[in-house]
């Protein structure tokens, strides 16, 4: 008597759960993308401002706030004494190199706020103690524009009494500092490079990464793979 054959059951289970790593990968793709037309945005409006003139700082502070296009804006400001006052030491790594960028607060007049923090530049962990006063500034200093930043769950907390900062809360560096009613964005500090070399201004990295289009193929590559993978297991399961 010849054994009975049964039909293979349709693999419920499975299905559902390619169905969700395969939304999830597609996803993960689909944001990759959205990120690679950001970043080109971003890069092709940095590009532009290495050329750009610089605008006024109060010119630059009049308008929205919020708006995208204050976000690394060149601007002049009148800060004669930034080399002379107290500063604060942020941790930060340039070039894969460890150290801290030396933030000050300039005084504004006229204008709805009272001044603006001024990241000065980078030095090396054991250069910071050979930072020194340095003079009045005869003329305008320049820079660019950056929002302020968030801490994420990796961040330590800052800790003003040792003067140890790890991420730019704008408004407790401005209160350290001395500082009444600061601009919410700060001002990264171009020219003029200090006489004795420390800080050194930077600004911008020269070059800021754009992966975002291998990481969207990896994904869709992988999203593929699992859909392969999946019609190879059906094809296992067929009548013989």
């Amino acid at each position: 008597m010849g054994r009975s054959m049964t039909k293979p059951r349709f693999p419920i289970v499975l299905s559902l759960l390619t169905a969700l790593a395969l939304a999830i990968l597609i996803g993960l793709g689909l944001w990759q993308v959205r990120r690679l037309h950001w970043k080109e945005g971003l890069l092709a409006r940095i590009h532009a401002l290495q050329s750009a003139p610089p605008r006024s700082l109060a010119a630059a502070l009049s308008g929205p706030l919020d708006a995208p296009e204050l976000d690394f804006t060149r601007v002049t400001a009148d800060c004669p004494a930034i080399e002379t006052t107290p500063y604060l030491r942020l941790y930060a790594v340039w070039d894969a190199v460890a150290g801290y960028r030396i933030i000050t607060a300039c005084r504004l007049t006229g204008g709805g706020f009272g001044s603006i923090l001024v990241d000065r530049g980078f030095v090396r962990q054991e250069q910071a103690a050979a930072i020194r006063p340095g003079a009045i500034l005869a003329g305008p200093i320049v820079g660019v524009l950056r929002k302020g930043d968030k801490p994420t769950f990796v961040t330590p907390p800052n800790d003003a009494r040792q003067n140890l900062w790890y991420w730019r809360d704008i408004p407790a560096m401005a209160a350290t500092l001395g500082a009444g009613r600061p601009a919410p964005t700060y001002l990264m500090l171009e020219s003029p490079a200090p006489a004795g070399g420390l800080p050194a201004p930077a600004p911008i990295p020269l070059n800021i990464p754009n992966s975002h289009l291998q990481y969207a193929v990896t994904w869709f590559g992988l999203a593929a793979a699992l859909v392969g993978v999946y019609l190879a297991s059906l094809w296992r399961r067929r009548p013989k």
